[in-house]
């Protein structure tokens, strides 16, 4: 809870200790003028704490000239009931809009916190080579030529091209790609990656101003202030509801008595009754509760919600963009097809297994998964890690090879090259081809029925953004069902896409929203820029959850389908309370201004509105969750199938 948050909860409670005290003091003090008096005195005092900012708001928007807003009609209408001599509902109706506030804003800010702070891709420092020696320098005062050197576990500060060493990039934060990268000399390298493995020398290429981590920070910050923001519906209403009211009460004190000659205090206590029956009380409190309830129901589901506004775009949401590593696939890998030459499937895992036992590889991690049985190490000797091609060791006293073609190119082995996309290992058995083994990373469980359920809902295009190769993307999204895909993207490339499909869009809709699905860094400029912006909470990155406006914390991409369903019935209970608002309003109003609503008729159009408001408003707290195990069991792969030679 924030200090401004804290403040206006401390006046909401003092105000209504004060109003419950101002009620119950007519009961339990003896009936004479000095009752009437204290009774005053407390209320008073309860409406100038809780309703003193909303008066002050509303006295400088009348000095600049803005007089018709939703504060100015707050504070005429309970300064109104002051005059009448309803204390009591003067107070009420600003202690019930400031709890809608707060409720409001609490909502809105509990999750929302600064994202540069957790934006930890900026490198703190670069190692500089000047005059033989090691100098740690800020990365901006390193110039463009200059040799940097990144040991293992730093991230490279500037990009630039490698001059020495070879070693392997993790590459996740900025491509997406969960496969670390090998790099070797002449090779180009960008910042923002981990160095995972040896020492590199690289010769800069850019200043860090112009480098990819530091565009990466400048597009989130400019693509937060591009965000659209839905304009609050009350603002709007009070735009042309306020003056037409204000007016007609005047009207009403002044015209009628000119006319007919009766006195001007019947029409004035009548005007004044009309300004209590036009408070808007039940839009203010009930729009914002109606939302509120949206949210809570959001969260039962596992689905975090920063804003209404967010909610409301995402009931709008016809184009939902996608990022591939860790939204729609696991962004961990597994066996997916095994062929092995003169010697069985099983045989041929088993001989990957034990070649890859001493490696931590993500690569050998999967084999090892795939195989599923413990290894006897004692039927291992003379394990060689071949820096950038594979493995070599004696198993069973026979030379096994596994790695990629670059390893059977360099011991002269013919091999039967896989053409299918993800990462394959091949594997030789005293330098003969045994066969090869296809590693592809998994795609979750529920991301097919996702598809499925968001085209049901109305989702008219859906679309997947991948800084993976051409060949995995477009598997993937074959898989799924997906309409477009575009691969090998950086992330400036993703906003590129994004700002291409939210132009497109727009000329074919007036109302529609485009909403990006991401779990990386390299995602935090494309979630902050599109309509709505949908992270995943559990396994992303901090500073994707921060940027996103949507966070699914249980990293189902079926959760979107289901946030989209609270969006719209929510808007729907929204809409179903502005006309039952109005509408009674209305009717009251013009029997308040023909002399037949009494103050307890302005009293119901008033709080009872909100009441029955309020309760309808809660029913957007009851929402029922997709089922999603069917879906998820029938797409969950089966090892048996892998071992027998089909893929996913």
């Amino acid at each position: 809870m924030t200090k401004k948050q804290r403040k206006l909860l401390n006046r909401i409670i003092i105000a209504a200790i004060l109003f419950i005290a101002g009620m119950v003091s007519p009961h339990v003090l003896p009936e004479n003028q000095i009752t009437g008096y204290i009774e005053f005195a407390v209320f008073l005092a309860s409406y100038a704490i809780i309703g003193w900012d909303i008066i002050w708001k509303a006295i400088c928007n009348i000095r600049q000239g803005e007089v018709f807003d939703e504060n100015f009609l707050m504070m005429i209408a309970t300064v109104g009931a002051f005059i009448l001599g309803e204390h009591s509902e003067g107070v009420a109706v600003m202690l019930f809009y400031q709890v809608g506030e707060w409720f409001q804003s609490y909502a809105v800010a509990k999750s929302r916190k600064s994202i540069s702070s957790l934006m930890d891709i900026r490198p703190d420092y670069a190692n500089v080579e000047r005059g033989g020696k090691l100098e740690q320098v800020d990365p901006d005062e390193v110039q463009i030529g200059e040799i940097i050197t990144v040991k293992p576990g730093e991230k490279i500060p500037i990009d630039g091209t490698v001059v020495s060493g070879i070693s392997m990039l993790d590459t996740s934060a900025l491509t997406g790609e969960s496969l670390p990268r090998e790099v070797e000399e002449g090779m180009d390298v960008i910042s923002g990656c981990i160095n995972q493995s040896g020492i590199l020398k690289i010769k800069t290429t850019k200043e860090f101003g112009e480098s990819t981590v530091a565009k990466i920070l400048d597009l989130v910050e400019n693509s937060s202030e591009k965000k659209a923001r839905t304009e609050n519906f009350i603002t709007r209403f009070a735009k042309y509801y306020t003056p037409i009211v204000v007016f007609a009460a005047l009207a009403l004190a002044v015209i009628p008595p000119l006319v007919t000659g009766d006195n001007f205090s019947e029409w004035v206590y009548r005007a004044l009754t009309f300004l209590v029956i036009s408070c808007p009380c039940a839009l203010v409190i009930s729009i914002p509760l109606s939302f509120f309830g949206g949210l809570g129901g959001a969260s039962k589901c596992g689905v975090l919600v920063k804003g209404s506004n967010y909610l409301e775009a995402l009931a709008d949401t016809e184009v939902i963009v996608f990022d591939k590593t860790g939204t729609l696939t696991k962004g961990s890998f597994a066996v997916s097809k095994i062929k092995a030459n003169g010697m069985s499937n099983d045989a041929l895992l088993e001989i990957a297994a034990y070649a890859e036992d001493y490696s931590t590889h993500p690569i050998s991690q999967s084999i090892k998964r795939a195989y599923g049985k413990e290894i006897n190490n004692s039927r291992v000797q003379d394990v060689q890690e071949i820096a950038g091609h594979g493995v070599s060791a004696v198993i069973d006293g026979r030379k096994v090879l596994a790695g990629n073609a670059k390893l059977m190119n360099r011991e002269h082995i013919a091999y039967e090259p896989c053409n299918e996309a993800g990462t394959v290992i091949y594997v030789a058995v005293d330098n003969k081809f045994a066969g090869f083994i296809l590693i592809e990373d998994e795609i979750k469980e529920d991301a097919p029925f996702a598809i499925k359920q968001l085209k049901a809902s109305g989702i008219k295009q859906t679309v997947m953004l991948t800084g993976d190769n051409d060949a995995v993307g477009r598997k993937v999204a074959a898989k799924l069902g997906l309409d477009k895909v575009y691969t090998q993207l950086l992330p400036a490339d993703k906003v590129v896409h994004v700002e291409e499909l939210l132009q497109s869009l727009h000329q074919t809709s007036s109302k529609g929203k485009l909403a990006f699905v991401g779990d990386g860094i390299n995602d935090a400029p494309v979630l902050a820029r599109a309509d709505v912006g949908i992270a995943m909470g559990g396994l992303g990155s901090d500073a994707a959850i921060e940027a996103a406006d949507v966070v699914l914390m249980t990293d189902e991409p079926s959760k979107i389908a289901t946030a989209k369903k609270i969006a719209r019935k929510t808007l729907a209970i929204a809409y179903e309370n502005i006309v039952f608002a109005i509408g009674i309003k209305l009717i009251v109003l013009a029997l308040g201004a023909l002399g037949f609503a009494s103050m307890w008729a302005a009293v119901f159009a008033d709080v009872g509105v909100s009441v029955i408001a309020i309760l309808n408003a809660i029913r957007a707290l009851n929402v029922k969750k997709y089922d999603v195990k069917p879906a998820a069991a029938s797409a969950k792969i089966d090892y048996a199938e892998n071992l027998s030679c089909k893929t996913i």
